[in-house]
C-alpha cells in the first residue's frame, strides 16, 4: 500500500523568507541559489581502476533572481556609493544572507555567502511581460549552509 504524500508540504516555506544584501531586506526576490564545489578526479596508478579519489580548489558561487526594481535599486547603490553598478562593487563589500522558517515554529535556518562579487548585470525583456525578472550570479569566498 502507498503511502499518503503530503503535497501541501512546506518544503520552502517562502512566505518566511528573508534575504538581506548591503544591508537591505530584498522584497522582490524570485529565487535564489548556493552552491559549493570541490574539484575532484580519480588517480590511477597500476592497472585500470582507479586507487584513489583526489580532491583539489574549492569553489563557492551562485545566483539571486530579483524583481527589476531590486536589480536599479541595487545598481543605484553602487552608483551612490561610487561604482558603476553591482558588478563593480569590492566582493569584501557584499554578504548575502538567507534566512528561513519551514513552519513558524521553527527555528531559523540561515545560508549565508560572503565575500560576494556579481558577474553579471543587465536585463531581458520580453513582450507582454508583466515584470522584469533578473538573475544576478555571483562568486563567493564562503558559502554556508545550513
Amino acid at each position: 500500500m502507498a503511502q499518503n504524500v503530503n503535497i501541501t508540504s512546506d518544503e520552502c516555506a517562502w512566505a518566511r523568507f528573508e534575504v538581506k544584501i548591503l544591508g537591505r531586506t530584498i522584497k522582490g526576490l524570485r529565487g535564489f541559489g548556493f552552491k559549493k564545489e570541490v574539484e575532484k578526479e580519480h588517480l590511477y596508478g597500476a592497472g585500470d581502476d582507479a586507487i584513489d579519489i583526489q580532491n583539489g580548489n574549492k569553489k563557492n558561487s551562485g545566483s539571486i533572481k530579483v524583481l527589476g526594481f531590486e536589480a536599479d535599486a541595487m545598481n543605484k547603490a553602487a552608483r551612490d556609493a561610487g561604482f558603476d553598478d553591482i558588478t563593480d562593487v569590492p566582493h569584501e563589500a557584499i554578504v548575502i544572507t538567507c534566512a528561513y522558517k519551514k513552519r513558524a515554529i521553527d527555528p531559523v535556518k540561515t545560508y549565508i555567502a560572503s565575500g560576494v562579487a556579481f558577474t553579471e548585470a543587465g536585463v531581458d525583456l520580453e513582450q507582454n511581460a508583466k515584470h522584469r525578472e533578473i538573475t544576478l550570479p555571483y562568486l563567493a569566498m564562503n558559502v554556508i549552509l545550513p
